[in-house]
């Protein structure tokens, strides 16, 4: 199963002077950029498999920052609830910021067990929720999260949309482009494979750094 991120600028408070903070990390019936939905029912299994829920600085792993001390799925979506460490050197910096109002959000790290595609959407009926991060823009999706695991034509879509592209454009040119995917190097003397797989996602970063300049 493929690792996934998502991200909402939903309401969410914080105390800079003890680190406290509580708001949604997901919201239900909201279609985002790729065209998901997450559904009521989503997060039920959150807790019952015994592991924490990790409180991240953006989805970086090797960034603890706090501890989220209630995560729960209630009738609007995913609700935590903890404390951000200022013992912390990355947590005293994101208390700072907040205080400045220099953070503006809370983002998912999860993978998906089940869902189901329908009238051109995804809708997600089960997670497997592993962090929920501090992250500066509530929007932000990183194109190279998307390039490490591109082997179905929505895997490349998801990256054009990450690039930049309108869901319109990414959609038809991920259509075009899926007979370069799933193609690897079988190492009998027939480089054509890899070559077409690394000319694809190369021709992706190409067009994700034009983009961004």
């Amino acid at each position: 199963m493929q690792f996934e991120r998502k991200n909402f600028a939903t309401e969410w408070k914080a105390d800079a002077a003890t680190g406290a903070v509580e708001g949604y990390g997901a919201v239900f019936g909201n279609v985002d950029t790729y065209g998901d939905i997450i559904m009521p029912g989503a997060f039920a299994s959150v807790g019952n498999n015994g592991r924490k829920v990790k409180m991240l600085w953006q989805h970086n792993p090797d960034q603890p920052i706090g501890v989220w001390d209630e995560v729960r799925e209630d009738a609007r979506g995913l609700f935590v609830k903890g404390r951000i460490l200022p013992g912390v050197e990355r947590g005293r910096e994101a208390i700072e910021l907040m205080a400045a109002g220099a953070i503006d959000g809370l983002s998912i790290g999860y993978r998906t067990k089940d869902s189901e595609y329908r009238d051109g959407n995804r809708y997600l009926k089960e997670v497997e929720l592993w962090e929920t991060s501090i992250v500066t823009f509530p929007a932000n999706e990183m194109a190279g999260a998307s390039l490490k695991s591109i082997e179905t034509e929505r895997d490349l879509e998801r990256a054009l949309i990450d690039c930049g592209l309108s869901r319109k454009a990414a959609k038809a040119i991920a259509a075009q482009g899926k007979g370069y995917l799933g193609h690897r190097d079988d190492g009998a003397g027939n480089p054509d494979d890899g070559l077409r797989d690394a000319g694809l996602i190369e021709a992706i970063k190409h067009l994700h750094t034009a983009m961004k300049g």
